[in-house]
């Protein structure tokens, strides 16, 4: 269960830290995981549309246009039709929401990628595929109702029975 903690106190952290640049600029949250899952969309090559950054974000459509409305009156993502379909309306970031980012969370990144140089390259691929791991059974219980397929909030699995590292 160790390791299950220092995962919640870094996504408490990355958290927290996510909040204060919400804060200095005026975004919710909500907000903020919107601009992270389209920047997120655009380095894999994935358009994002008004409907599905709603789905993603679990909102309503009156929610959604909410959202995007904002954030075009922020001038941080801009609404513009897919060339392929011009029925279709994708969201696009602007350099001012990645200016933003990168002065507020380039300091920590480059914290981050200073830290990582202490590991080898085969500690930093365990790593990714644990972090892969956990966030694939995150993602696979947010689709589950509250406290587990059976009862218990551990979703069933074995965790219960694991010695913690």
């Amino acid at each position: 269960m160790r390791l299950v903690h220092l995962l919640r106190g870094l996504t408490v952290e990355l958290d927290l830290f996510g909040a204060e640049f919400a804060a200095r600029n005026g975004l919710h949250p909500t907000d903020l995981r919107a601009l992270i899952h389209l920047l997120d969309a655009a380095r894999a090559g994935e358009v994002v549309t008004p409907g599905r950054l709603g789905e993603a974000l679990r909102l309503n459509s009156a929610g959604t246009t909410g959202l995007v409305d904002r954030l075009e009156r922020l001038g941080l993502i801009r609404r513009e039709r897919d060339p392929g379909d011009r029925r279709k309306v994708r969201l696009v970031v602007e350099e001012r929401a990645m200016e933003l980012g990168q002065g507020f969370f380039g300091g920590l990144i480059g914290d981050l990628v200073g830290a990582m140089g202490r590991f080898d390259a085969a500690e930093l691929a365990t790593t990714r595929r644990f972090l892969l791991a956990m966030t694939e059974v995150v993602a696979a219980a947010r689709g589950r109702e509250p406290g587990g397929a059976d009862g218990t909030g551990t979703g069933g699995g074995p965790a219960q029975n694991q010695v913690s590292p």
